[in-house]
């Protein structure tokens, strides 16, 4: 049933707010270029490196998990995930708040798809969406990515955040003003875009809904 699915997935967060290098304009003379034009008159600066902070959730109508941060400098590989995510984090914070019938849904990430990670997802949880049943790199698919970021982000960076620890408060107070009907609304469009991917044979779907 669709009530007890998790959907899980991680997101890296920057400090700096993320733009669209193609929505910055200046206009200027024909064959002007960019350093023979004031500073003043430039959009937006932005340095080359921002720090950040990746950031691992799980939610459904049933509830959400905390945002789990994932450790500065830390690589995300295959045995991070199963012990630190997984068994420490998500799966704990999941059977919490939904008791012992769940199924839980990650997408197809090297980690995730690992044959240790799929072992253990086959022995510690009640039903797991496997890997052979999720498209790869379609996050179009996961109401995390496909619209419960998107929201986050536009509250995170709403004003300009200083540093890293500013931005992990951001997120944390963020994500506890979340309300329970953006997740509602999110996991109620899964069926349809499931029905739209099917139509398009995998392929792409969003100007389908």
């Amino acid at each position: 049933m669709l009530s007890t699915i998790w959907f899980s997935d991680e997101k890296v967060f920057t400090v700096v707010s993320p733009t669209n290098l193609q929505n910055d304009r200046v206009y200027a003379a024909s064959g002007t270029k960019k350093k023979q034009l004031p500073a003043e008159r430039l959009l937006r600066t932005r340095s080359t490196f921002s720090r950040s902070v990746m950031v691992s959730v799980a939610v459904s109508t049933l509830g959400r998990t905390d945002l789990f941060f994932v450790d500065l400098g830390t690589k995300v590989n295959g045995q991070y995930h199963r012990d630190i995510l997984l068994r420490q984090q998500l799966l704990p914070a999941i059977r919490g708040l939904s008791g012992d019938f769940f199924t839980f849904q990650q997408d197809n990430a090297p980690a995730h798809r690992a044959r240790d990670t799929v072992h253990l997802l086959t022995h510690e949880t009640p039903d797991f969406i496997t890997p052979a049943l999720w498209p790869a790199n379609i996050p179009d698919l996961n109401p995390v990515d496909y619209q419960i970021w998107g929201k986050l982000q536009e509250c995170v960076y709403c004003s300009q955040i200083r540093d890293v620890d500013q931005l992990k408060s951001r997120l944390i107070e963020e994500w506890e003003h979340c309300h329970q009907v953006v997740i509602d609304e999110a996991v109620r469009q899964w069926p349809p875009r499931l029905q739209a991917c099917v139509r398009a044979h995998g392929g792409h779907f969003e100007h389908r809904l």
